[in-house]
C-alpha cells in the first residue's frame, strides 16, 4: 500500500499532536487533524481578551517558554526559529522569598536558551496544523472511537454522531482519551473504550495531574520594583509562578501583562470544593483576587491592574511520565499511537519529542502493510 494512501487521524492539535501530524505528512501521510477547541495550542494556546472599553489583549496563559536539550528536539526548533515561529527570550529570571520578602538567585545569565513562540505560543502549533497534507478541523469533537476489526480500520464518529471517517492509523495526544475523568468532566464516557487497547488503557488508568488556576493580568504603568521578568515562588502555599507575558520578543508592550500560576496544592483544594466541571464565573472571580491578593502581599508595590481574569488548567500538566524508553505508547496489531509530555517528560520539550515518536512509530508501521 502507498504512503499516500495511507490515511491517519491525529486528535489534538497541542504541540505533540501538530508535531507528529505535521512530521506525517512530511512524509506523504494523509493526515486529518482533529481538535474540539475554536483553534491549535493546547496548553501553548494564547487566550485573547477584550477589556471593557474594546482594547485586545493577548495572554500566552499555559506554557510560559520552553527549553531544549536533545538533539532531534533542538534541530526541528531551529528550522522553526528559521521559519520565524520562535525567538529566544533573553530576560532574567530569579526566585521570590515570601517568608524573607525579597528576591533570591537572580541569575546573570541563562544557564539554557528559552524560546517563545512569536508572536505567541500557539504560532508554532497554527503553522505546524497548516502544513501541506494536513487537514485540520477545529471545533471537533470526538465521541465514539470504534476499531472495524474486519476492515482493519478506526472510525471516528462526532459528540453530535456524525460520521468523521475511517482511518488507517490513529495518533491521540490526550491522556483522557480513555479516563473515566471525561465523564466527570462532561457527562459523557471518554471516546475510546479500554476493551479496543487493554495495554494502553492500563497505562493511562489513574494518571497523577496537577491542576493549575492561572490569572491574567494587565497594568497600565510596568512594575518597576520588580528586578526580573520571571520568577518563582519559595515559602508561598498560593503562587508558584510569575512571569512578565508582555517582556517576550515580538509580543506587544501597548501594556504591561503579567501571568500568575497558582501551586497544584492550591488548585486541589479549590477543585476539591467545586468539582471537576467547568468553573463558575464566581469561582474564577474568586481564584483571580485570592492570587492576585498574594501577589500584592510580596511588598513590590504592585498597583491596580485595568484587567484580571482567572483560567483553570485542570489536568493539563502530568505528575507522571509512563512511557520515557518509548517516548509514546504504541499498539502495532492496531497501528494506535498516544504521546504527550505525559509519556517522555512534563514539559514542551517532552510532548516534542513524544510526537516525534509516534510519527516514526506510524510511519514504520507502513512497511508491513
Amino acid at each position: 500500500m502507498s504512503s499516500a494512501a495511507f490515511k491517519v487521524a491525529v486528535l489534538g492539535s497541542g504541540i505533540s499532536g501538530a508535531v507528529c501530524a505535521s512530521t506525517l505528512a512530511r512524509n506523504g501521510i494523509s493526515v486529518t487533524l482533529f481538535e474540539s477547541a475554536r483553534g491549535p495550542g493546547g496548553r501553548m494556546s494564547q487566550r485573547r481578551e477584550k477589556t471593557e472599553d474594546g482594547k485586545e489583549l493577548h495572554f500566552d496563559h499555559g506554557a510560559p517558554f520552553f527549553s531544549v536539550s536533545k538533539s532531534e528536539v533542538l534541530n526541528l526548533v531551529q528550522e522553526w526559529e528559521s521559519r520565524s515561529l520562535v525567538a529566544e527570550w533573553k530576560e532574567k529570571f530569579g526566585s521570590f522569598d515570601f517568608h524573607a520578602r525579597k528576591f533570591n538567585n537572580i541569575e546573570q545569565e541563562s544557564l539554557s536558551k528559552r524560546y517563545v513562540g512569536v508572536p505567541g505560543m500557539n504560532s508554532i502549533c497554527k503553522a505546524l496544523c497548516n502544513e501541506s497534507g494536513v487537514e485540520s478541523k477545529f471545533g471537533a469533537s470526538i465521541g465514539k472511537i470504534e476499531w472495524l476489526d474486519d476492515e482493519k480500520l478506526w472510525s471516528l464518529i462526532g459528540v453530535d454522531g456524525q460520521n468523521l471517517g475511517q482511518f488507517k492509523g490513529l495518533v491521540a495526544s490526550d491522556k483522557n482519551i480513555v479516563s473515566p475523568r471525561v465523564a466527570e468532566v462532561t457527562g459523557r464516557l471518554p471516546p475510546l473504550d479500554i476493551k479496543f487497547v487493554p495495554e494502553i488503557s492500563e497505562k493511562l488508568h489513574n494518571l497523577p495531574v496537577k491542576p493549575c488556576f492561572v490569572v491574567m493580568l494587565a497594568f497600565a504603568e510596568p512594575l518597576s520594583k520588580i528586578p526580573v521578568k520571571a520568577f518563582s515562588f519559595e515559602n508561598s502555599k498560593v503562587l508558584s509562578w510569575a512571569y512578565c507575558d508582555s517582556s517576550k520578543p515580538s509580543h506587544s508592550t501597548a501594556s504591561e501583562r503579567w501571568i500568575l500560576h497558582s501551586t497544584a496544592e492550591y488548585a486541589e483544594d479549590i477543585i476539591a470544593q467545586t468539582g471537576l466541571k467547568k468553573p463558575s464565573d464566581s469561582t474564577l472571580n474568586k481564584v483571580a483576587e485570592q492570587l492576585f491578593q498574594e501577589f500584592q502581599g510580596t511588598g513590590l508595590n504592585i498597583s491596580q491592574p485595568f484587567f484580571k481574569k482567572a483560567h483553570r488548567w485542570g489536568s493539563a500538566f502530568p505528575a507522571a511520565s509512563i512511557a520515557q524508553e518509548n517516548k509514546c505508547l504504541w499498539d502495532r496489531n492496531k497501528r494506535v499511537a498516544i504521546c504527550g509530555d505525559f509519556c517522555v517528560s512534563p514539559n514542551v520539550e517532552g510532548a516534542i519529542d513524544s510526537g516525534l515518536a509516534a510519527a516514526l512509530r506510524l510511519k514504520e508501521s507502513l512497511s508491513s502493510l
